[in-house]
């Protein structure tokens, strides 16, 4: 019997300011907060909320994860296949 995957998850990249803030975080637990939100924004991206705006670019969308209290601003990429991460509050 051939292995069966799961969905093919996008992959995630970040924006020159979230990658600062990614820096910045210094505990295991914000760490571990915030891969978490990646792992469920890389499985379903449009498991955020649309934040209303500007129609020319991509959507931006916003996730929250009360439990982790982790808040994740994103947009996703025509294809799906990238979430660009924008802003990070752990």
């Amino acid at each position: 019997m051939p292995p069966q995957y799961g969905p093919r998850r996008a992959r995630i990249a970040f924006s020159d300011s979230a990658a600062k803030q990614l820096e910045n975080l210094t505990s295991e637990a914000e760490i571990h907060a915030l891969d978490r939100a990646l792992v469920v924004l890389s499985v379903d991206p449009d498991v955020g909320e649309p934040i209303p705006g500007d129609t020319a670019g991509p959507q931006l969308r916003q996730y929250t994860d009360d439990v982790e209290r982790v808040r994740v601003l994103y947009f996703v990429t025509a294809l799906r296949t990238v979430v660009v991460v924008a802003y990070i509050e752990v």
